[in-house]
């Protein structure tokens, strides 16, 4: 007994040898999209891209980050 659970929308990623085409449903699933993407920035979004953007910096210079904190603190602690 075979069954076949195919759901909708489907979409075919490659144009098997024939001229690349967009068809209806994909420009509708695409234009959702979209809007879920701009409307989900929100008033936080800049602080989010910032904080993600110094914890790469960080996270690649780990050990370098941590004897600049050393330096930063030991420093502090000698000037008070």
């Amino acid at each position: 007994m075979n069954i076949d659970l195919q759901t909708s929308p489907q979409w075919a990623t490659s144009a098997d040898g024939e001229t690349a085409t967009t068809r209806p449903m994909e420009l509708m699933m695409l234009g959702e999209h979209l809007t879920l993407c701009r409307d989900g920035g929100g008033r936080l979004l800049g602080l989010r891209c910032a904080a993600e953007q110094v914890h790469g910096f960080v996270s690649q210079r780990f050990i370098t980050t941590l004897v600049a904190a050393t330096a930063v603190m030991a420093g502090a602690a000698v000037l008070l």
